[in-house]
């Protein structure tokens, strides 16, 4: 029998190509979202990319109603856990909203996970949970320190699903820390489309080669890395998506919770990023050497070993395949936004219409 995993923001950056792999990977799919973080043409898409309807319940990870809902609606066999609020700067400014959504929203969504006997769930967790790491690159056993309200709810959230799974034997997790995912998917239907202020360097650097922004700032060039510009592990969000359905897989096959980081386990600088990125557009892109930010650190990498050994996860994709494939969605997204198009229709099957308020 075909497994049906739900996706919590799934109409997301990762949540949208964690979709196409669940989906190439033989699993139905099923997506929560409230649209608060992704744009309201994804699930039509989803749906050209996979050639399948979406399946999808539009509302918030913290409307229990909902949740109830859903879990008896359609048979669940385990989830994939996305919906969260994720910006660092913001999360300072509204940290209760945080721990709201970030928290809260996760032990609502396991406790109707219990109600409905489903016991398996991948984690999206991050690399901030290392705050500043005394070793780089950073293996999983590094301490948790955090930096942030955001980087607090992600380790809470780790410490919420440990509890769990000690106090009761039938609980397995997948605890997948990203590093800094990029680029888009092959099609250039979907991709990194951030609302507000980008939270990784590569929406940025688009943002230059489209003329939205005049260069880049670069902050500082006098770090202890080859160029002078700081290093970080940027990982293809294809291959990060595949790392999900791994991570999957295992849970269902083994019961056995894991803990991985998902990286590619070297860095790539700043300028290598705008070199690459440069090479992707077909012109120098301008940047301006400004002063180092405080907090920041020369490089940020993870090991990869545990994620190889456990999962089979290797990081298939280089840095010239990220920056073709974000400037290619780049492009068509802005293409298709000055010429009008009308979203392509989608047929809504017995799932909530979009539209249609929560009960």
């Amino acid at each position: 029998m075909t497994q049906t995993i739900l996706l919590t923001g799934g109409a997301g950056y990762i949540g949208s190509h964690t979709y196409v792999a669940l989906k190439a990977a033989g699993f139905e799919v099923v997506i929560l979202d409230d649209f608060s973080n992704a744009a309201r043409d994804v699930p039509d898409r989803l749906e050209l990319i996979t050639g399948a309807p979406v399946r999808l319940y539009e509302g918030s990870v913290l409307d229990r109603g909902l949740l109830a809902r859903l879990f008896t609606e359609t048979r669940i066999d385990a989830v994939v856990h996305f919906a969260a609020r994720k910006a660092v700067g913001e999360s300072v400014a509204m940290p209760l909203a945080y721990f709201e959504t970030n928290c809260t929203g996760l032990v609502g969504l396991l406790q109707e996970m219990e109600a409905a006997c489903v016991h398996r769930l991948v984690f999206s967790s991050s690399a901030t949970v290392y705050g500043i790491p005394d070793v780089t690159p950073t293996p999983e056993t590094a301490p948790h320190r955090h930096m942030n309200p955001y980087g607090l709810t992600k380790i809470t959230g780790e410490l919420i699903l440990d509890a769990l799974a000690t106090s009761d034997p039938k609980w397995a997790f997948g605890t997948l820390r990203y590093f800094n995912p990029a680029g888009a998917h092959g099609s250039a239907l979907i991709g990194e489309d951030p609302s507000d202020i980008p939270n990784n360097l590569m929406p940025y650097i688009a943002q230059v080669a489209m003329g939205q922004r005049p260069h880049l700032q670069v902050f500082g060039d006098d770090y202890p890395t080859p160029d002078g510009t700081g290093v970080r592990d940027y990982i293809h969000v294809e291959d990060l998506a595949e790392g999900h359905v791994l991570s999957l897989k295992s849970l269902l096959e083994t019961g056995e919770s894991h803990l991985v980081n998902l990286g590619t386990g070297r860095g790539y600088s700043v300028l290598e990023m705008v070199a690459a990125y440069s090479a992707a557009c077909g012109r120098a892109l301008p940047y301006r050497i400004v002063d180092r930010r405080p907090g920041d650190v020369p490089i940020y990498c993870a090991t990869v070993e545990r994620a190889r050994a456990l999962l089979g996860f290797e990081a298939k994709r280089d840095l010239a395949q990220m920056c073709a494939s974000s400037w290619a969605w780049i492009q068509a997204r802005a293409q298709a936004n000055a010429a009008g198009r009308p979203t392509p229709p989608r047929q809504d099957g017995p799932y909530r219409p979009r539209g249609t308020p929560s009960a």
